[in-house]
């Protein structure tokens, strides 16, 4: 807003932001969700910077781009102690590591997992198995676990009542592709109500968890930067 020599203001446009976030409560759990245009925005995955050396926080990511400005960021799925991503990781075409779909110890290894799969202009969450079935050309590619919501369907090991809660943060995508959701609990709940926020509110056909507990997201929108652990993988947004 302006104000004129005649004494007026003048509502001026300003440029739409490249994310929507929002908070939302649902079926007695608080949620925090961010919406990506993942056909025209600059959504990335992030590990590594120039020297080969762990970027680690939104801070020092944010650092690595000056000219730019980091609309959102979260964490992006599991990690090594040296936070070297677990299961395959693609970024700017390059690949990391190796997918890895055998069944294993912890919420990576209780399959089916899947891949969130990024190109130029769009996002989409593969179950593993069907991800090597279908070799989609990634430009950048995460692997995760367990998968969320399968084609509509919650992950068939959720319990209703499971009595494991952690914050938890993941992401769906819509079924063109072209909208991706990341989304952040805000008290601790099970995947079933993890899965069923991904399934029944935002209402993506498929979902994939990032990770619990390190749970981290940058959103300045809504004035909110978590910090903590160090991170391995980020995915964020550049405009």
């Amino acid at each position: 807003m302006i104000r004129t020599l005649a004494g007026l203001f003048i509502i001026m446009a300003l440029p739409a932001s490249a994310v929507t976030c929002e908070d939302i409560d649902y079926d007695g759990n608080s949620f925090t969700a961010c919406t990506v245009d993942a056909s025209s925005e600059d959504l990335r995955l992030f590990h590594s910077n120039a020297a080969d050396h762990v970027i680690g926080s939104f801070g020092d990511l944010a650092d690595e781009y000056p000219d730019k400005t980091l609309a959102f960021a979260m964490n992006a799925g599991m990690y090594h102690a040296d936070r070297a991503p677990v299961g395959l990781y693609l970024e700017a075409g390059t690949q990391k590591s190796g997918i890895v779909t055998s069944d294993g110890p912890g919420n990576f290894g209780l399959l089916p997992n899947g891949v969130l799969c990024l190109t130029d202009s769009d996002a989409q969450v593969y179950e593993s198995f069907d991800f090597v079935a279908k070799t989609p050309d990634c430009r950048d590619a995460n692997q995760s676990g367990p998968m969320l919501v399968i084609d509509g369907a919650l992950h068939p090991r959720f319990l209703e009542d499971g009595s494991s809660k952690y914050v938890r943060n993941g992401v769906g995508t819509s079924a063109d592709g072209k909208t991706a959701i990341f989304a952040i609990s805000n008290n601790a709940v099970n995947f079933h109500s993890f899965g069923t926020f991904f399934r029944d509110y935002l209402k993506t056909p498929n979902a994939l968890y990032f990770d619990g507990k390190v749970s981290r997201l940058y959103a300045p929108d809504l004035g909110r930067s978590d910090f903590g652990f160090q991170l391995g993988p980020m995915i964020g947004v550049l405009e």
